[in-house]
């Protein structure tokens, strides 16, 4: 029975120190309504706004999260912002640019539902949508 307990352990995941960076998050209402006049890429669980924003305006990539209503109740609501933050801290270091505002939205039914790796493979997908747009 020597080594019982180490068949039931499980290595820590490695992660990246883009991946620890904290992100900006937007607060101001104008800067949401700002994002929503620019480029969008829907994707099945979430709607990705982003915007590049003037120079001087701030600096970093921004992100923020909403959830109306139509998502659910407030357990809900509050679930599919926590899986959208971390989709954000995972992949917005490495693939966001500088200067760039963006927004997920959660959609109802899909945000809390949806596999974690495939939301974060159309994070992605997103973000190759909205920056070929753009040059």
């Amino acid at each position: 029975m020597a080594g019982r307990g180490s068949t039931n352990e499980k290595a820590a995941p490695v992660k990246s120190e883009a991946a620890l960076l904290p992100l900006q998050v937007l607060q101001k209402r104008s800067d949401f309504l700002k994002a929503a006049r620019a480029g969008r890429a829907p994707c099945p669980a979430f709607l990705l706004q982003a915007r590049q924003r003037r120079a001087g305006e701030a600096d970093g990539v921004r992100v923020g999260f909403t959830c109306s209503k139509k998502v659910g109740n407030a357990v809900a609501r509050n679930r599919a912002k926590r899986r959208l933050r971390e989709i954000a801290r995972l992949v917005l270091p490495t693939l966001g640019k500088p200067g760039w505002d963006y927004v997920l939205i959660g959609r109802a039914d899909h945000t809390a539902t949806r596999d974690f790796h495939s939301m974060q493979e159309d994070l992605r997908h997103a973000l190759a949508r909205v920056h070929a747009a753009r040059k």
